[in-house]
C-alpha cells in the first residue's frame, strides 16, 4: 500500500507533465480506437457473407448486365436452391452526396435468398404486389425519417427519368453486421418501362444470387453454372459470396492497409511519448535512487516503483482514450452517410488490442528509466547533478 502511494506522489510530483502525457496517449488511444474500427468494419462486409450463397456475375466484369434469361437455366442446375437477382438502380435521392445502395431486385425471391433481412409477412405481401412500391432498410428510415406510406422520388442517372415510389416496408438486419442501408424496388417495374423509354437497357440485370443447398459443393456448383454459358455472348463468373465481397475490398486495399498500419505507428507515438516522461523523470530522481539504495531497497523496490508508475500512467490515459471511444463512434456514426458505412460500431477486438498495447507501453517504456536507475551505483547517483 505504501508502495502505490509513493507511485502515484511521483507520478503527481510534476502534475502539468504528467496531465500532458496522459492526455496525449488520450487522443492516441482515441485515434488507434477510430482507425481500427474503420478497418475491421471494412473487412465485417466479408465476414457478413453466408457461405450457402453465389453470386454470379458477368465474366468480363461486373458492370456488364447478364441476361434475364439465364433465371430459369440456373434455376435447374442440380444443388441450386433459390435464385434471386439485382441491379444497380442508383439514382437521386433529394441530393447528391445522399448515398446509399439503390437495388432494381426480383422481388418474388430476393427475401427468400437474404433472410437476414427481416420484414414482416403483411409487408412483404404489399412489396410485392405493389409494382411502384419499395422496401429500404431501418437505417435509412431512420436517417431520412422515412415512414411506410411515403413517397421517395428518384432522378435517375442510369435509368434516366423521374422516378416515384411508395415505402411499402422497411426491414430490419438479423445482426449487428447486417447492412440496413439498402433501398430496394421491382426490376419488373423498371424492366417494363425501359422496355418503351429505352429498349436496349431491357431485359437486363446486373447479377444473379444463387442459394445452394450444400456450401461444401460450392466449387462444383459454380462449375456447373458457368458450363452452361459457356462461349456465349455474356459468359459467366460464379463464385462464393465471400470472394466476390473480398474482390470489392480488394480494390481499397491499399487505403485500407495504410490505415492499418498508421494505426499501429499511433501505438509506437504512445510509447515515445510515455518513455519520454519517464526518462525525464528517471534522470530527475538520480540522487533520490541512490538514497533509496542506501537505505536498502532492492533492485525489485526500484523495478516496482519505475514500471509502476509507467503502467499507472499508461493505464490511466489509455483508460479514459478508451471509454471515450466509444461514444466518439456512436457521433460518427451518425455523422457519415449511412451508405458509406452501413455499420459503424467498435469491435470486441480493437477494445483487446487498445488495452494490450497500453499494458504494454506500460511496461516498454519503463526499460531505459530502468536500465539507467539499475546500473548507476551509489557514489555517481550523488554526485549526479541534473
Amino acid at each position: 500500500m505504501k508502495v502505490l502511494k509513493l507511485i502515484l506522489k511521483n507520478a503527481l510530483r510534476h502534475k502539468l507533465r504528467t496531465i500532458l502525457t496522459i492526455l496525449g496517449i488520450t487522443i492516441a488511444v482515441i485515434a488507434f480506437g477510430l482507425l481500427r474500427t474503420v478497418v475491421t468494419i471494412w473487412y465485417s462486409n466479408v465476414d457478413a457473407t453466408q457461405a450457402d450463397r453465389l453470386i454470379i456475375r458477368q465474366a468480363v466484369s461486373f458492370i456488364y448486365p447478364l441476361p434475364y434469361a439465364y433465371y430459369e437455366k440456373i434455376k435447374n442446375v442440380a444443388g441450386v436452391n433459390e435464385v434471386t437477382f439485382a441491379n444497380w438502380f442508383q439514382g437521386v435521392y433529394k441530393d447528391k452526396n445522399n448515398f446509399f445502395a439503390r437495388l432494381a431486385v426480383n422481388q418474388e425471391t430476393f427475401f427468400d435468398v437474404y433472410s437476414e433481412f427481416l420484414i414482416s409477412d403483411d409487408e412483404l405481401a404489399t412489396f410485392k404486389k405493389e409494382r411502384n412500391s419499395c422496401v429500404i432498410g431501418e437505417a435509412i428510415a431512420k436517417q431520412y425519417n422515412i415512414k411506410i406510406g411515403d413517397m421517395m422520388v428518384l432522378e435517375g442517372d442510369i435509368y434516366l427519368g423521374r422516378w416515384e415510389f411508395i415505402v411499402r416496408g422497411i426491414y430490419k438486419p438479423k445482426n449487428k453486421n447486417t447492412d440496413a442501408t439498402q433501398m430496394l424496388m421491382h426490376w419488373s417495374y423498371i424492366d417494363e418501362r425501359m422496355r418503351i423509354e429505352d429498349p436496349i437497357r431491357a431485359g437486363d440485370v446486373g447479377w444473379y444470387i444463387v442459394r445452394i443447398d450444400n456450401p461444401n459443393k460450392s466449387a462444383e456448383i459454380s462449375e456447373t453454372i458457368d458450363a452452361l454459358f459457356k462461349n456465349s455472348p455474356a459468359e459467366t463468373k460464379t463464385e462464393t459470396e465471400k470472394a466476390f465481397t473480398h474482390g470489392f475490398v480488394s480494390a481499397s486495399s491499399a487505403i485500407i492497409t495504410a490505415m492499418n498500419f498508421l494505426s499501429f505507428v499511433i501505438i509506437g507515438v504512445i510509447m515515445l511519448v510515455l518513455a519520454n516522461t519517464m526518462i525525464m523523470s528517471a534522470t530527475e530522481r538520480t540522487k533520490e535512487y541512490a538514497v533509496l539504495k542506501t537505505l536498502g531497497f532492492s533492485s525489485k523496490h526500484l523495478v516496482g516503483l519505475i514500471m509502476g508508475e509507467s503502467l499507472m500512467i499508461s493505464s490511466i490515459g489509455g483508460s479514459i482514450g478508451i471509454i471515450l471511444t466509444y461514444p466518439i463512434v456512436a457521433s460518427f456514426e451518425e455523422a457519415i452517410p449511412k451508405g458509406f458505412f452501413p455499420f459503424f460500431y467498435v469491435e470486441p477486438i480493437t477494445t483487446i488490442y487498445a488495452i494490450t498495447a497500453v499494458l504494454l507501453i506500460g511496461l516498454l517504456a519503463s526499460i531505459f528509466p530502468l536500465q539507467g536507475a539499475l546500473r548507476t551505483s551509489i557514489i555517481e547517483g550523488f554526485r549526479f547533478v541534473g
